[in-house]
């Protein structure tokens, strides 16, 4: 199992390292965001045509590749025609003589580093899925669908939102977004446990939870939530906003 994890991670070393060429000719570190869904759908074609696969891998591999070619297709439409995004800006505007450095390092590698993490589960999968659904498998396909519902929807509510937004300093609170101030990661991080749901039957599959486990310390704690509320910190309205909307988990509005 070592020389699989070994031989992805030389896949997406090579794979993050033409994207960052690409983000260097481009000058703009956020297509790195494009790249986060496609390099997963990469390792599944390397395990669905480099080993035996199972009706259990195969349905991994289908769930993972529509997760990642819709993210990254929503990505590229939100960011076409647009600026860099705020985040990479910032850091291009912070890291000065080291930026090209620290951007291979800390945006593509250490993504790069994330990803094999997060679909560590999968590439265990790969290896020793049962031939036959079971109970975890439906349990898991149904999490995974609603949990793709609520980032797809969450997404279009938000893209129709900022496409006929007139005042500046508005927040999105309708739809998705009256119960859960982040719908969309809500679906993403619940998306990544229901494949670990999946694999529960799979010996050993207990270490492989450090998948979802990332996956929503990202989110919850470093390059999700805390990002993107810190841009809206000290809007009124997002100020109110915030105070009766739970933060993640979908709940009814708290009455203030």
């Amino acid at each position: 199992m070592l020389t699989v994890f070994i031989h992805c991670f030389i896949i997406i070393f090579i794979y993050t390292g033409i994207w960052f060429a690409a983000a260097v000719y481009k000058k703009r570190n956020d297509i790195a965001d494009i790249a986060w869904g496609i390099g997963y759908i990469i390792i599944c074609g390397y395990l669905f045509f480099c080993y035996p696969a199972t009706p259990v891998s195969r349905l991994l591999f289908l769930l993972v590749t529509a997760w990642g070619v819709r993210l990254s297709l929503h990505i590229y439409t939100r960011n076409k025609n647009k600026t860099e995004d705020f985040r990479y800006r910032a850091w291009r505007e912070a890291w000065g003589r080291s930026f090209y450095i620290r951007s291979y390092l800390q945006v593509f590698l250490l993504q790069g580093l994330f990803l094999i993490i997060i679909i560590s589960p999968v590439i265990h999968a790969a290896l020793v899925a049962p031939a036959t659904w079971n109970i975890f498998t439906w349990a898991g396909l149904f999490c995974w669908l609603v949990g793709f519902y609520f980032q797809a929807v969450a997404d279009w509510q938000l893209s129709v939102f900022i496409r006929h937004k007139k005042t500046p300093g508005t927040i999105m609170q309708t739809g998705l977004w009256k119960y859960s101030r982040h719908p969309n990661y809500f679906g993403e991080i619940l998306m990544w446990w229901a494949i670990f749901i999946i694999t529960i039957p799979l010996p050993n599959s207990i270490f492989f939870i450090i998948g979802p486990l990332t996956i929503s310390l990202l989110i919850v704690f470093v390059s999700g939530v805390p990002m993107l509320e810190k841009k809206y910190k000290g809007n009124p309205a997002f100020e109110a906003y915030k105070k009766r909307t739970s933060v993640l988990i979908p709940m009814p509005p708290r009455k203030l």
